[in-house]
């Protein structure tokens, strides 16, 4: 059974012969997906104002319909509006581009999950360290791929699973080179480098399966390199970490409430600082 072009769209993965970006899983794919439209307008009117442009210089100032030219070599009102008007259109696009950048980056106070993703030459190894989950995320043979309807080159071995509307937290590293961990369908694309550990996130709000690949170079099989994810309800997630030997941990009761009178406090008796909250 292979999969047809609409099967292909029912997933996050590449469509054959699609033109646009995959369906968006995460409010931050969703983000990226509009500024991709609002640079694509950009573009295409600087594009066709420079093409109108060139063929306004052209048809007027060619050598037959302008046998003689002009003298001049500066103009002060087109050298400020060719400075200005660029500017301003720089800083429409960072207005629209920061706040994205900042949603990328930082990482929400109330992620639920700790995933740890690394990379090793030429496979994924992906953890779930609070619930004592690991897999090792290998290509599935192409054999097996076509037979169970999946794409070859993007189905691995051992998908991993993740509960949708959770805030999952993202450690990125690797065990050898610089790899990157890509799902394009989450707008995740996070450098794996050895010796670092890098941070994202993903909050997938839908239930799907999707896929994602090695997005640097890293080697001969750099191309066999994918990362396959099933987004389920929170009951079927919990099972999968049951079925992989994890537990779920029980949440931790809230801290009883205390006086000023009963804040711990140093020998000097200067009240004990609370720990700063960690940051990216």
């Amino acid at each position: 059974m292979s999969l047809t072009n609409s099967a292909y769209a029912a997933v996050g993965a590449p469509t054959p012969r699609g033109i646009d970006l995959q369906p968006a899983a995460t409010q931050v794919m969703r983000e990226i997906h509009d500024f991709h439209t609002f640079l694509l307008w950009i573009i295409v009117a600087i594009s066709v104002f420079v093409l109108a442009l060139l063929l306004w210089v052209m048809i007027r100032y060619n050598k037959r319909a302008n046998p003689t030219p002009k003298k001049f070599t500066h103009n002060m009102f087109v050298e400020v509006v060719w400075t200005i008007v660029p500017v301003m259109i720089l800083v429409v696009i960072a207005w629209k581009s920061f706040p994205l950048i900042y949603m990328q980056e930082r990482i929400p106070e109330e992620a639920e999950l700790t995933l740890k993703v690394t990379g090793n030459s030429w496979f994924w190894t992906l953890e779930y360290p609070d619930q004592g989950v690991s897999i090792a995320a290998n290509l599935l043979p192409e054999d097996e791929a076509r037979a169970s309807g999946r794409p070859y080159l993007l189905a691995s071995t051992e998908p991993l699973l993740v509960p949708v509307d959770t805030t999952v937290r993202v450690l990125v590293t690797s065990n050898d080179v610089i790899h990157s961990f890509a799902m394009p369908a989450f707008g995740v694309k996070e450098d794996a480098i050895q010796g670092r550990v890098n941070e994202t996130w993903f909050r997938v709000d839908r239930p799907g399966v999707f896929y994602g690949q090695c997005s640097e170079l890293c080697g001969v099989n750099h191309a066999y390199m994918p990362v396959e994810i099933h987004a389920v309800s929170r009951a079927e997630w919990e099972q999968w970490v049951a079925a992989q030997g994890g537990t779920i941990a029980a949440a931790e009761p809230a801290p009883a409430a205390t006086t000023p009178a009963e804040t711990p406090a140093t020998e000097t008796g200067t009240p004990a600082a609370t720990p700063a909250q960690p940051t990216r």
